[in-house]
């Protein structure tokens, strides 16, 4: 379906990866086709092994393709030179991680400046200054100074997520973001990312196996067999005489119950 181009944040044409062991040859992903638009919150679903992981690694331009297109703000990324590559990456992407990845000798407050600092080489009174205003909108101004061994595990995700606006990224990247928490601590995290992506328009695209947080989404990508099976292309919706959300898509009509998501797995390894 055809979107006016300044709504477009991604689109992911093509995309293949196989991986090339000596005499083997084991494709993973598959031909992955879908777009992302400004300010959308969206869930990535699929079995392990589905090619999820792979990917979310390519779209942070950490992994290049075999094959296909990556385009992004106007510019296709699998051109861009290594250091061309580092820099968008750095601008442009933030990630979140299901273990957060915090350097455990340095405090909250430096933690989240990393991203700023790392691009300059120095750090900067502006830096510290953002760095200092994220971590009060997560609510941790009075833990800010603390070192990361010192923090609970709900706190130190809300850092990730701080860190990981530091930069203000057009897209945020969480791979398994509340995996590793509680209900409680989970629910959280996940409401904190929606306030953050309704008050700044920043992209959110969460890879997930928790079926609440993805019905929750705005919108769902589901991967199956290294190919995307469901909710490639945002939808405009209208219910239809059958119950469900018919999809117009040119000038054929599917029907598509969004609300339905694969079965959650407690298998949390990484495709």
């Amino acid at each position: 379906m055809s979107k006016p181009e300044s709504l477009s944040l991604l689109e992911v044409r093509d995309i293949r990866k196989v991986f090339i062991d000596e005499d083997f040859q084991t494709p993973v992903l598959k031909g992955v086709n879908f777009s992302l638009r400004r300010g959308e919150m969206v869930a990535m679903l699929g079995p392990s092994g589905s090619g999820k992981s792979t990917l979310l690694s390519i779209l942070g331009t950490l992994m290049r393709p075999t094959s296909g297109s990556l385009r992004m703000l106007g510019s296709e990324l699998t051109t861009l030179a290594e250091r061309e590559l580092s820099d968008f990456r750095n601008q442009q992407i933030g990630f979140i991680f299901q273990y957060h990845h915090l350097l455990p000798d340095f405090t909250a407050l430096e933690n989240v400046m990393f991203p700023h600092a790392g691009r300059l080489w120095r750090e900067t009174r502006a830096g510290r200054e953002r760095a200092a205003m994220l971590l009060e909108r997560v609510g941790l101004s009075e833990r800010m100074n603390y070192r990361a061994t010192r923090l609970s595990g709900g706190q130190k995700q809300r850092v990730a997520i701080a860190r990981a606006l530091m930069n203000q990224p057009a897209l945020v990247l969480a791979d398994e973001p509340t995996g590793n928490l509680d209900r409680e601590n989970a629910d959280q995290a996940f409401a904190l990312m929606q306030e953050i992506q309704r008050e700044t328009g920043t992209t959110f695209l969460l890879s997930t196996h928790d079926r609440e947080l993805a019905e929750r989404c705005e919108r769902r990508i589901v991967i199956q067999g290294g190919i995307v099976v469901d909710g490639a292309e945002p939808v405009t919706h209208r219910t239809d005489s059958t119950g469900g959300l018919r999809m117009i898509e040119g000038d054929v009509a599917v029907v598509i119950d969004h609300t339905r998501v694969p079965n959650s797995s407690d298998d949390r390894r990484r495709a």
